[in-house]
């Protein structure tokens, strides 16, 4: 059975996607249900799967029996492993937490949004376990088809933004598969462990150069990297509060683990090192996009918003530390892709307890949180003190591992952009606290308005408070067992040329 596994894990959601959206026009109840039955399905696979690579080395799956490079094969290895239990996780966590904000924001369209919802998991859960550069772009827009759709069922201004990011997005996917395009001329290939094999003999090609150069492009716009991070913000402030906290966590990150795959698994470490140095242009990109990040967050008075800038200091904070090439650095980077998902699922959970209770998210709409929503604002610390870099919180620990990195490769810019940043987080998220912690809730933001008149916020749903505090507990313990999960899973990601 576990040798199914790779298969099951992107057939199921995949297969039940289409009988929610066949099965809904008539039968609203039974989508929910199917939708948490197959992520847990998902999850079960992914970790299973996790267990046996780390007992056993990787694995390889071939789709129909058909034989690499002719046909698709699926390997997994520990950083693809590691992401597939990260996406089934979160996404699971994700459903859950919907549940009442997709009742209420989308009531006539739930059957649609579940549908949509399984197929972006399936884009993401096959982006990161096929071993083919070809499956991987459809994939890839399978995941980006299903997310336009899903940020489209907005506010009004979602429809522009989905456009938007239709737009960008489609320039970045044209890229990607230019860019294997150019690989399958100088190859004949597109089998990722088969191109490892070829591309070594003609890293002087132009061809193979023009290509790698248009992957990278491609997905520096769809992991929102500085400058090509325009589409970001408004798509995920204006999309529904279900929507922001599955794509948030989980889209840009996946990005970054494809990056991390093209430079160090599809070619070797030394293509981009040594042959033509990209790495001194990602750690520039890195830095700027921290500084630039944290800077926006600060200036924003929307809630997700905000967020949606931190998002792009944490991509400087990945890509920078793939910059730095060297192995403590690379596994900051690797283990920030974990930290920062947990992270800003745990802040878009709460994002979508205040719109739940207030109809809004702006940060003036945190007024009396503290008091009057006191387990959603325990969540909300744990994701704030994460991001800003407390330990015992996971958000430390990968940091620490990007500052290591930085100072034996003697990038000073980029150490100093690490700090800075994370002073400004501290101002970012006292804003915040300023408002939930001293100021009390007003009539114009807060639901209830008790008979003496002063007005009371209440607590988020159960349905909703559970994920998003699971959340805030896996943010504790990845920080206290951050050894263990560096020792016997990120050490191996990293590749034999560091």
């Amino acid at each position: 059975m576990i040798l199914q596994l790779p298969a099951i894990i992107v057939v199921a959601p995949l297969v039940i996607s289409f009988i929610v959206f066949t099965v809904g026009w008539r039968y609203r109840t039974p989508a929910y249900p199917l939708v948490t039955g197959v992520l847990a399905v998902c999850l079960l696979s992914a970790a299973t799967i996790l267990v046996a690579v780390i007992k056993n080395g990787a694995m390889d799956y071939w789709l129909g029996g058909w034989k690499p490079p002719w046909g698709i094969a699926y390997r997994i290895d520990h950083l693809n492993a590691t992401m597939l239990v990260l996406i089934s996780l979160l996404s699971m966590l994700a459903a859950i937490h919907a549940k009442k904000s997709v009742e209420r924001e989308l009531s006539a369209k739930t059957t649609l949004f579940w549908s949509l919802f399984l197929l972006l998991v399936t884009g993401l859960l096959g982006i990161c376990i096929t071993g083919d550069l070809f499956n991987l772009f459809v994939l890839l827009e399978v995941a980006s088809l299903s997310g336009y759709a899903l940020i489209a069922l907005g506010e009004k201004k979602a429809l522009y933004a989905s456009f938007r990011y239709i737009i960008v997005g489609t320039i970045g996917a044209s890229f990607y598969l230019l860019g294997v395009g150019y690989l399958y001329i100088a190859t004949g290939s597109l089998n990722m462990a088969d191109l490892a094999q070829l591309l070594p003999n003609l890293y002087q090609s132009k061809t193979v150069l023009v290509g790698f150069a248009f992957i990278l492009f491609g997905l520096s716009i769809k992991m929102a990297l500085f400058p090509m991070h325009v589409w970001l913000p408004d798509a995920y402030a204006y999309a529904p509060s279900a929507v922001s906290a599955a794509l948030a966590p989980l889209m840009t990150k996946v990005m970054a683990y494809v990056m991390i795959r093209v430079m160090f698994t599809v070619f070797k470490p030394e293509f981009s090192i040594s042959v033509y140095q990209v790495n001194d242009i990602l750690v520039w990109l890195g830095t700027i996009a921290i500084l630039f990040g944290a800077v926006m967050a600060l200036s924003q008075n929307d809630f997700k918003r905000m967020l949606t800038y931190v998002i792009v200091a944490e991509i400087g904070y990945i890509i920078g530390g793939v910059g730095v090439a060297n192995a403590v650095a690379l596994k900051g980077a690797v283990f920030h892709i974990i930290n920062d998902a947990l992270m800003m699922a745990c802040l878009f959970f709460v994002a979508g307890h205040i719109t739940y209770r207030t109809n809004g998210h702006r940060i003036d709409d945190f007024e009396g949180m503290f008091k009057a929503m006191p387990i959603t604002a325990t969540i909300f610390t744990v994701g704030a003190l994460a991001v800003i870099g407390v330990p015992p919180t996971c958000g430390f620990f990968s940091k620490w591992y990007l500052l290591l990195g930085g100072i034996a490769a003697r990038q000073w810019f980029f150490v100093a952009a690490l700090l800075i940043c994370t002073l400004i987080n501290v101002a970012l998220f006292f804003r915040v606290f300023d408002k939930g912690l001293f100021r009390p809730a007003h009539a114009g933001t807060a639901v209830h308005v008790s008979s003496q008149g002063d007005a009371r916020l209440e607590e988020a749903p159960w349905s909703m408070l559970i994920p998003a505090g699971f959340v805030a507990i896996l943010i504790v313990l990845v920080g206290i067992f951050n050894q263990s999960i560096v020792n016997q899973v990120i050490h191996f990601t990293i590749s034999p040329g560091f």
